[in-house]
């Protein structure tokens, strides 16, 4: 169900988009919620007239955060939990702090998005090969056909950026459990649009960026490691910040955090602690099954619609199991970044992606904004 059949409160005032503009692009960049720039204004004004004089109730706020992290991923402890620049610095992170020895390989697909391959393929410096599994029927089995004895990590999207397609973490998971894998998770089109349980898919590390479905700031990332990982992550930044004994600067016999603070060297992005932290305040008080549900009932109705219309074909998977909020499409005859400037100057804001275009609708959008977005297509596709 679209947001507008919920059956108690309605979030649309957390949402004054400008009313000329259909919102389509969450997998990219999400809007943030009115909460989320109100806390940013506020954040913004004592910095103002108070500098950090009430620094410690910011780190109030921050140690709020990483609970809502720790509830959103059901992490064991909020100690989990480290607070990074982006998905990609999170990936360098396990990357380049694994003992690699040369001859060893990890595993991904061929529809990666770019910071989920090429942190990968540089470790050939290393002697470490990265192997593509080409996806097909069975996404998983074409995964699981390109490990071997010397595979020591599988790295893939919960979603894939482009196709839309959702990987069974669960099976995957499970698959690496059983043969002493590493399993590494780039959750960033998952998180604030489905559930998401490190434990019940036994990630070891799950990585993402809070600014498309978590309806955060770009510049800050929920970076999750199984606390017996931690210190098999050799450290390559170091700083004040990322020691035991936090804040107590004239001592000499430091030690790295034992919590996934000691992935954070440096000074934190306070104010993006308080924009992601309002942010996941709303997700988190509408309930991510709530959330998922009108993700996904957004999506369907997508596919519906698009199926009505001469020479569009859904480059996405049909199937509810396999979708999450991405619903990707192309015209036979015109071309999809073409028909992605189009629909843009019409005002629906979207994405051109994998060929085609992406819609990517989170759960606040209703279905009468989707119905504008499939009439300017076809007004797109018929002028």
């Amino acid at each position: 169900m679209a947001v507008d059949s919920f059956p108690s409160a309605n979030y649309a005032h957390e949402f004054p988009l400008d009313e000329n503009l259909i919102y389509l692009n969450h997998a990219a960049v999400g809007p943030w919620p009115r909460r989320s720039a109100d806390a940013v204004q506020r954040f913004a004004e004592e910095n103002a007239v108070h500098g950090a004089r009430h620094y410690p109730r910011w780190t109030k706020i921050e140690t709020a955060l990483r609970e809502q992290c720790r509830l959103l991923l059901n992490a064991p402890s909020a100690a989990d939990i480290a607070l990074l620049k982006n998905t990609s610095e999170g990936l360098s992170v396990i990357a380049y702090g694994l003992p690699w020895q040369a001859g060893d390989n990890v595993v991904i697909s061929d529809q990666e998005f770019p910071s989920n391959r090429i942190v990968w393929e540089s470790l050939s410096a290393l002697g470490v090969e990265c192997r593509e599994a080409v996806l097909g029927a069975d996404p998983e089995q074409a995964l699981f056909a390109r490990v071997d004895q010397r595979t020591r990590l599988l790295a893939i999207s919960s979603v894939q950026y482009a196709s839309g397609l959702r990987m069974d973490l669960a099976r995957i998971g499970e698959f690496c459990r059983e043969r002493g894998i590493l399993f590494c998770v780039d959750a960033i089109q998952t998180l604030g649009a489905l559930p998401l349980d490190v434990l019940a898919i036994h990630a070891d590390f799950v990585v993402a960026d809070g600014h498309k479905w978590l309806l955060g700031p770009e510049g800050l990332a929920i970076f999750y490691c199984r606390a017996e990982r931690r210190d098999q992550l050799q450290l390559r930044q170091y700083g004040w910040h990322m020691v035991e004994q936090l804040g107590d600067y004239d001592r000499r016999d430091w030690q790295p955090a034992r919590s996934a603070r000691r992935f954070e060297c440096g000074s934190p992005n306070m104010l993006g602690i308080h924009a992601l932290h309002a942010s996941l305040s709303l997700l988190l008080e509408v309930g991510m099954q709530r959330v998922a549900q009108g993700v996904l009932d957004n999506a369907a109705y997508l596919i519906e619609q698009l199926r009505t219309l001469p020479d569009v074909e859904l480059l996405s998977p049909a199937d509810r199991a396999r979708h999450a909020g991405i619903v990707t499409f192309r015209h036979r005859q015109i071309d999809g970044t073409a028909l992605w400037r189009a629909l843009a100057e019409r005002g629906v804001i979207c994405a051109a992606r994998g060929g085609g275009v992406r819609f990517s609708p989170h759960f606040h959008i209703t279905r009468k904004q989707l119905d504008r977005a499939i009439e300017s297509l076809r007004v797109c596709i018929r002028d």
